[in-house]
């Protein structure tokens, strides 16, 4: 068996660990590292897609629905110009009209733009 100091943590005090106990700890010590290098890695998020989530129930994911309009392909100052009949209530004071309400114009830019980039 081999010997294992604790000497940084508890100077003068030794313990005899098994071997399989011992490679626990190191394959525990690099998956901190692997999971700390993972992190920092960045995660690419197209502008806007935070944004269309909150449509898919109505209008699909990615602007591809079944039952509504679908918003994918669309040209992003067509998306933008009705957003803003919405926001501003030209188009009633339904659903929609709540929706748009609640975004900023460069939100709603990004949204219609991430909406027209879709296929």
């Amino acid at each position: 068996m081999s010997e294992f100091m604790l000497e940084p943590l508890f100077p003068r005090l030794s313990v005899r660990l098994r071997p399989a106990v011992r490679a626990a700890r190191i394959l525990g010590a690099a998956a901190l590292l692997c999971a700390g290098a993972s992190a920092s890695a960045q995660v690419t998020i197209p502008n806007g897609r935070l944004l269309a989530s909150n449509c898919f129930q109505c209008h699909g994911t990615n602007g591809r629905g079944p039952g509504f309009d679908s918003l994918a392909g669309k040209p992003a100052n067509e998306l933008f110009r009705d957003l803003k009949e919405f926001q501003s209530g030209q188009e009633g004071n339904g659903l929609m009209a709540k929706h748009a309400w609640g975004y900023t114009d460069a939100q709603l830019q990004a949204l219609s733009q991430y909406l027209s980039r879709q296929r």
